[in-house]
């Protein structure tokens, strides 16, 4: 069986306009045509979708089940026809952003939301990296775009642009811990316990140079997140993103009040110069630094 669009169109808008008069008004048809058309549907489909003889068209009960169905057909149809104008536009059909936890969630939050809006068809994908590991997958084509605390330096290759806003890192460990005890703590306090530092997945990985510099013992992890889980736990003291903190350390964790914390951190945002941005991923980039305060391409 094949139903043409043009069918499924008659249909519904005569069924919503209430007379095949008003639906051919609407379609820019001959009345005729469309009540025809709908006849050929009824005979295609083997049931009746409308009550023949009343002064309004009504809706049998088939007509009411099928209506939706052919609603969302249509709606269907509408939406291979505008990802495939996006394709010929030269749009990408699939997008990966990796960013770190240093950029805080209300600031992402309203750029997905226009980025749904605009691109409902695109395959978006969000990848969580730290530092040399955006690198790395920027390298390796894997993400298009990322974002990560401002480096002082990047590989030629790379472009770089600075987002607006920073993100506040402090030091935190357990309640339980004893560095948790003190009204103010100093390098010496801190070069008793273990810290529990940003590692990377990266064989090109430089050190983590955020947390102040002790030579007491270390243990690591890949992300913020892991950090904080294992800060929860007592295994050490860290520095974390604060937003991190209020919204997932669930009240286990107590500030430290070092000399020179908190501290803010540039993000910034990064792409390949051997891969060019789509329109998409160059709308995204343009979205998160709309409101910078440095506009200039580096």
């Amino acid at each position: 069986m094949n139903i043409s669009p043009e069918a499924l169109l008659a249909f519904t808008h005569a069924a919503h306009c209430g007379s095949f008069s008003a639906a051919a008004r609407r379609l820019g048809k001959r009345q005729s045509t469309v009540s025809e058309t709908v006849a050929r549907l009824e005979l295609d489909l083997g049931v009746e979708l409308f009550v023949r003889g009343a002064r309004q068209l009504q809706l049998t009960e088939a007509g009411s089940s099928l209506l939706s169905r052919a609603e969302a057909v249509l709606e269907a149809s509408d939406r291979l026809v505008r990802h495939a104008v996006q394709l010929a536009q030269g749009h990408e059909a699939s997008l990966t952003l990796a960013f770190s936890d240093s950029y805080q969630s209300h600031q992402y939050e309203a750029c997905f939301a226009e980025l749904d809006r605009r691109f409902p068809e695109l395959n978006f994908e969000c990848v969580i990296a730290e530092h040399a590991d955006i690198l790395d997958l920027l390298d390796q084509g894997r993400v298009q775009l990322g974002l990560t605390a401002a480096q002082a330096s990047y590989p030629a290759h790379l472009a770089h642009r600075p987002l607006p806003g920073f993100g506040e890192f402090a030091l935190f460990a357990a309640r339980q811990h004893p560095l948790a005890n003190l009204t103010v703590v100093r390098h010496e306090d801190l070069a008793e316990h273990r810290a529990l530092r940003l590692s990377s997945v990266s064989r090109n990985a430089l050190p983590d140079d955020l947390l102040p510099n002790t030579s007491g013992r270390c243990w690591s992890a890949p992300d913020y997140l892991m950090l904080l889980e294992m800060a929860e736990l007592g295994y050490g003291w860290t520095a974390l993103p604060r937003h991190l903190v209020q919204n997932y350390g669930r009240q286990r964790l107590v500030e430290l009040q070092l000399p020179g914390w908190p501290r803010r951190v540039q993000v910034d945002a990064l792409w390949s110069r051997q891969r060019p941005l789509g329109p998409i991923a160059a709308w995204l980039l343009e979205h998160l630094s709309e409101h910078g305060s440095r506009p200039a391409w580096t």
